[in-house]
């Protein structure tokens, strides 16, 4: 045999999983399903609340409204099937979070200063978990098998695991909120690093 070896990883650009699709901020006022979904409020040049979950529309006369409910409330309501208080948001101020599409090949997240137009709300793409500096209480997506999981909440920081992997554990987002309003722990799952991002 003359020549070198074939690299048996080179049509592979990476070990590490695709990260997760990023997420696309869209307009409330477009046709898209709210009952459940995260939402945004607030107004251009203003700022933008965000942890909120959203209801269906409301008309009441010629104007529609979303209810809003911050995502512990709307939890809470969900799991214990309670009713809680929900504001009328006119639906001009809503915008709601999508899973966008995949960034092409040429798309890098750049470092430093992020300069952003405040006439909508905008949103980071997915950030790799090793990167972070804190993840405890933060949304995480667990990308496995090329599957997303997403709803999920960082309850450790990185660690060294048993076998020797860095991990972070995670719980489903309605058990993280459980927590607060019932004291019951969640159930958690070790995750290594290189599989979750930070949404």
């Amino acid at each position: 045999m003359t020549g070198p070896l074939p690299d048996p990883f080179a049509d592979q650009p990476d070990w590490a999983p695709r990260p997760p699709r990023p997420l696309a901020i869209v307009p409330a006022t477009e046709r898209v399903e709210l009952r459940g979904r995260r939402v945004l409020v607030g107004l251009p040049g203003l700022g933008w609340r965000g942890d909120l979950r959203a209801d269906d529309r409301v008309v009441q006369g010629a104007r529609t409204y979303v209810p809003v409910i911050p995502e512990h409330e709307w939890y809470r309501a969900e799991a214990d099937q309670v009713e809680v208080f929900a504001p009328l948001v006119p639906v001009d101020r809503v915008w709601v979070e999508t899973v966008g599409d995949r960034p092409g090949t040429g798309d890098t997240r750049g470092s430093g200063i992020r300069l952003v137009s405040l006439d909508g709300p905008s949103h980071r793409s997915p950030t790799p978990v090793f990167e972070a500096d804190a993840v405890t209480g933060r949304r995480v997506v667990h990308v496995d098998g090329g599957l997303e999981h997403r709803d999920l909440r960082a309850v450790t920081e990185t660690y060294s695991g048993a076998e020797g992997d860095i991990c972070v554990r995670i719980a489903p987002e309605v058990e993280w909120y459980r927590w607060a309003w019932r004291g019951q722990s969640p159930t958690t799952l070790e995750v290594p690093v290189h599989l979750l991002w930070i949404e």
